[in-house]
């Protein structure tokens, strides 16, 4: 299942690339969700987020990073995830746009194993990253 999430903030993509920091991935914690940071070593090639969720160790690697012109992203994929999940990989892009701008990019794709569970849990996680865009917004506004 894949979902992406588009949303538009006022920093040039520079910038935003240094803020995908601790700071900001404790901001992004999913609301109503216990949620526990236990190792974020960052954005780059070979560093590793683990985190607990509700209780469940959800472990992931970032396998891919790259900067050009008009991009920087990295990839982060699931090691170990909580149930139901089999398969995470979330593309993180921010774009640069020609106002200075820059729109950032959360490209997500996941499996259970099972289509019918996929299609059931996409609203949730639709949800879950959706609720990001007023924090990415108001995050890179006041920076």
């Amino acid at each position: 299942m894949n979902i992406e999430i588009a949303t538009k903030v006022e920093q040039d993509y520079q910038s935003v690339w240094r803020g995908f920091d601790e700071k900001l991935f404790l901001a992004l914690k999913p609301p109503l969700v216990p949620f526990k940071l236990l190792r974020f070593d960052g954005c780059e090639v070979g560093d590793k987020v683990q985190i607990s969720v509700a209780g469940q160790a959800w472990h992931a690697n970032i396998v891919e990073q790259k900067s050009t012109k008009d991009e920087i992203y990295f990839v982060d994929v699931g090691e170990k995830m909580p149930f139901p999940l089999k398969t995470w990989r979330h593309k993180h892009r921010i774009l640069r746009n020609a106002d200075d701008t820059s729109t950032i990019i959360d490209d997500i794709e996941y499996s259970t194993g099972n289509r019918l569970l996929d299609k059931l849990m996409r609203p949730v996680v639709y949800q879950q990253f959706a609720a990001r865009q007023p924090i990415y917004r108001d995050y890179f506004k006041n920076r």
